[in-house]
């Protein structure tokens, strides 16, 4: 465990040895185990550090909000107690802007970093007053889904493509009723904290960025996939180092459908 700046605790692991440490920052809703196939790819090479964000997986729940400020000063806090690094920051879907925060807050500990099928404020639909109105629709309707055992039954289907032991860690403790509360805490604000971000932009330091996206539509209707895609690809060229790998085989769950796609791109870096 280790602990945040107001003495919550944060379940943390570490793999593997070496320079720089990997930090993964898993997706919206989700624990560590969720790079349960990537880690091994990795940790072969350097020491990898995953971690469950408050009220996932074995973190207790935070009272307070939990807006992106919130969720980048916990990875900050994780980073310091990790030590000066260097470390290569990874995150999946809503873990982009998460890392993207901590690396613009502590630019010097950073060496690179590679955002998987990221929640990218530019692209508008994701910014949407329609989309705005589904999650609020859906937010609701979820924890019900929860307490009847069917978003377990979603959970059982991606833990299906991991190795042990995060399949069964992961079968055990996502999609219950406390991580779907979680969730929908995480969701709350997540379309005006992607707006604060396209308004004002957070400065990235100047290192390797790799942007990857899901090739296939997916959960995303074509239209909405192919305008993230766009979102990432203009990303990648408008940073001095940036970098774009489309994962063909894939929608939105790129770490578990294509693990290699995504370690090997955090292994550049490296």
């Amino acid at each position: 465990m280790v602990h945040t700046r107001d003495g919550r605790e944060l379940y943390v692991e570490r793999h593997g040895q070496g320079a720089p440490t990997v930090v993964f920052e898993a997706g919206m809703g989700s624990s560590r185990s969720a790079w349960g196939a990537v880690v091994p790819l990795v940790a072969e090479r350097t020491e990898v550090v995953t971690y469950d964000r408050s009220g996932l997986g074995r973190s207790p729940r935070d009272p307070a909000p939990r807006d992106l400020a919130r969720l980048v000063d916990d990875l900050v806090d994780v980073l310091d107690r990790l030590g000066a690094g260097p470390f290569v920051l990874v995150g999946h879907s809503w873990g982009g802007p998460i890392v993207r925060g901590a690396a613009a807050r502590r630019p010097d500990r950073v060496a690179g970093l590679v955002l998987v099928d990221q929640s990218d404020e530019g692209c508008d639909l994701m910014l949407s007053r329609s989309n705005e109105r589904a999650e609020r629709f859906v937010r609701p309707v979820v924890p019900v889904l929860a307490r009847l055992g069917l978003v377990r039954l979603a959970v059982r289907g991606l833990a299906a493509r991991l190795p042990e032991p995060a399949a069964s860690e992961m079968r055990r403790e996502d999609g219950t009723v406390a991580a779907t509360r979680a969730h929908q805490a995480e969701v709350a604000g997540s379309v005006a904290d992607l707006r604060r971000l396209r308004d004002a932009p957070e400065t990235l330091p100047d290192v390797p960025v790799t942007l990857i996206s899901g090739g296939r539509s997916g959960r995303l209707g074509g239209g909405r996939r192919r305008a993230l895609i766009d979102a990432h690809r203009a990303r990648a060229e408008a940073l001095p180092q940036g970098r774009h790998v489309v994962a063909e085989r894939s929608g939105h769950y790129v770490p578990f459908t294509e693990p290699d796609v995504v370690a090997a791109e955090v292994l550049r870096i490296v």
